[in-house]
């Protein structure tokens, strides 16, 4: 005889257990249990049948595995807790009992983090636990970024604390330090939300979200507990992934912190590297050359490069017969792959090309001004992350600046954000120095220097070269601005491409007609008198289309048809159409004197017959596709009308813009003429 089952000891009544027992069963509060299953990675299921998981007769919401919870029962941070509620009742009884010096005393052992600074409980080896290789935590990093770099903007409340904000904002200005240093950063976007970067370190792409630099305000329907405790734990892991950036660079961690330089908003300027390669990204002058003792007698390390090159000079034939090696070698190995797709209908494949330029060294040669009504941080990061090392801007926008003189000499280029003024100033009246106030008269350009808009910056590195300064002048129409992030797919709207390139045959003939209709609307609005109405005998005005419709539809009448053939009938109508715009085209010129212009009735009807073709081959293409789906099951059909619903759906969206851009370009072309 079997083991008789008890009810409740095995399936879902036992791999599952509601919220409220695993409260009970960790003996700590639903906030710090929120807590704990945040910071280890564990989230509520959903059983398969409710009611055997839940075990009662009331409905339960929430379940977690039995396992997770019973993992939990061994966390450190569980007896942090469970001692924190111990001490919390201590101090309560003894103030119930009045004693003021043991509650003091008590008071004094308690960890109190918004008065000390001293934090209750370290999240560090949760990080060693969630993420054994770094790898994992650069895969995760996404998140950490954007939610600390939004805990940066926030002003202080009772639920942000400033000290929170303060060390979120140390920590991202260290890790923007580090995509300096390396040039990590690859690309950026400016979107409603705020700017996009992607950085790619150690091969990952990491992708984050900044807001902008405006007042943040804080609403009351977002429980800033929850985001606090993620905040908390996204702390700790950029903490360690800053520690091993660093330290992988050869810099020392944390760097040197300027206090009083991060007063006078200095930011990034506020840190000072040390290691390695610090000296190329901490001074932002280049070295100037000093007359002194040491010029007169040469540098030894550089005396011995130069022996080295005159002893690999003497052996001339050894020489020059490795030269010829290294030739053949590079003329074998110079061909670059080319990947094409297996389908011929398939999504073109990213080719790899010569890129004789470093994406790090694009603004190498560049000596940047930044007007004062510029977004000073987002440009400098990426200024200086793609090789800029003189970014100067207005003492307004804080210190650390290459240079605060907007009439600098060594100023190749000024980034100027403000539209073109085309009144002239009084030089004699005292105007009020405030944030759209110029130091320069008003339309005054420094010889020699470049002045282009922000979106330059972007485009350039989107696009990784330079882009045209004319295209981005102050008061200039911008291209638009593309997210790098989409990849453009095969038959899909390319906002790059012609239009005439990606259009289908039919929306050009479409087009065309559109055209030619909004002409003749044009013609007969200049030409008053070619319909005069018919005066009746009572006086009145009668139309004479009226009487000509009447007319001809008494002599129209020929009968029903039967079952004719649908090509007949319409070739029958295509060559009425072009019948009747003959003949009317002829009595236009008849009325107006001027001879009948051939060529526009041949342009029309080999229009028709292209509509007709195109039509033709329309129709036939759904038959086929008919008789194809009549082989296919039924399962088949459904999944396969599915994906035509699909298709037919970007479609019509990609009809769609077609349609709007060719309305803005024809706008343009009226505008222009």
């Amino acid at each position: 005889m079997g083991r008789i089952k008890k009810k409740g000891e095995a399936g879902n009544a036992k791999n599952y257990i509601t919220r409220t027992q695993a409260v009970k069963k960790l003996q700590i509060s639903l906030p710090d249990f929120r807590k704990l299953c945040i910071w280890k990675g564990i989230f509520p299921r959903e059983p398969r049948n409710r009611k055997k998981a839940s075990k009662s007769s009331t409905a339960s919401t929430t379940f977690y595995y039995a396992k997770d919870i019973q993992f939990l029962l061994h966390e450190p941070l569980l007896h942090k807790f469970r001692e924190q509620k111990a001490l919390e009742k201590k101090i309560s009884k003894a103030l119930g009992r009045g004693d003021v010096s043991d509650a003091s005393r008590l008071e004094r052992n308690a960890a109190r983090p918004e008065k000390t600074g001293k934090p209750r409980y370290t999240l560090d080896h949760v990080i060693r636990d969630r993420y054994p290789t770094f790898v994992d935590a650069l895969r995760d990093l996404d998140d950490c970024l954007s939610m600390l770099f939004l805990f940066a903007n926030l002003p202080s409340t009772s639920t942000v604390p400033a000290k929170m904000i303060a060390r979120c904002e140390r920590l991202c200005l260290e890790f923007e330090h580090y995509l300096i240093t390396s040039q990590s950063l690859r690309k950026s976007f400016l979107s409603i939300k705020g700017i996009y970067y992607q950085a790619r370190i150690q091969g990952e792409d990491i992708l984050w979200l900044v807001p902008y630099k405006f007042n943040q305000r804080v609403v009351g329907d977002v429980d800033f507990r929850i985001m606090g405790t993620f905040v908390e734990f996204y702390m700790t892991l950029l903490g360690f992934v800053n520690f091993r950036l660093y330290t992988s660079a050869g810099l020392k961690y944390p760097p040197k912190f300027d206090q009083s330089k991060d007063d006078e908003a200095a930011e990034l300027g506020a840190f000072k590297l040390e290691g390695n390669h610090a000296a190329a990204t901490v001074a932002p002058e280049p070295a100037q050359l000093t007359s002194g003792d040491s010029a007169a007698q040469p540098d030894p390390k550089t005396q011995a490069e130069v022996n080295k090159l005159i002893r690999q000079m003497k052996d001339t034939g050894v020489e020059s017969d490795q030269t010829d090696a290294i030739v053949d070698k590079e003329e074998s190995t110079d061909a670059i792959d080319k990947f094409e797709p297996a389908a011929p209908g398939g999504d073109p494949l990213p080719q790899p090309s010569y890129s004789g330029n470093e994406p790090g060294s694009l603004f190498a040669n560049c000596t940047v001004y930044l007007s004062r009504e510029t977004p000073r941080q987002p440009l400098e990061l990426i200024l200086r992350a793609f090789g800029c090392k003189r970014v100067g801007w207005d003492s307004v926008l804080g210190e650390g600046a290459y240079t605060t003189n907007e009439h600098d000499p060594s100023i190749t280029h000024q980034i100027v954000d403000r539209p073109v003024i085309q009144a002239a100033m009084d030089q004699d009246a005292d105007g009020e120095d405030n944030q759209t106030s110029q130091k320069l008269a008003p339309n005054q350009r420094i010889p020699g220097r470049i002045y282009v808009q922000p979106q330059w910056v972007w485009d350039s590195i989107n696009d990784e070269e330079l882009k045209q300064p004319n295209e981005y002048v102050p008061g200039a129409q911008l291209p638009p601005h593309l997210s790098p992030f989409v990849q453009n797919t095969q038959g899909a709207y390319d906002p790059t491409l012609p239009l005439k390139d990606q259009e289908l045959e039919g929306e050009a003939l479409d087009d065309s007609d559109g055209d030619e209709e909004v002409e003749d609307e044009d013609e007969e609005d200049d030409s008053l008198a070619v319909k005069k109405p018919k005066v009746a005998a009572n006086g009145m005005d009668v139309d004479a289309s009226d009487d000509e419709d009447d007319e001809a539809d008494d002599g129209s009448f020929g009968g029903f048809s039967g079952n004719e053939e649908s090509d007949g009938g319409e070739d029958e109508e295509d060559e009425s159409e072009s019948e009747e715009l003959r003949n009317q085209q002829e009595l236009e010129a008849e009325l107006s004197g001027k001879p009948v212009k051939q060529t526009e009735v041949d342009s029309r009807a080999k229009k028709l017959e292209a509509k007709k073709q195109l039509a033709r081959k329309a129709k036939e293409e759904a038959e086929d596709i008919d008789r194809a789906k009549g082989m296919l099951s039924k399962k088949k059909r459904k999944l396969f009308e599915q994906m035509q619903y699909t298709n037919n759906k970007k479609s019509a969206e990609d009809l769609k813009l077609r349609q709007k851009r060719r309305k803005l370009e024809k706008q343009k072309a009226k505008a222009a003429a």
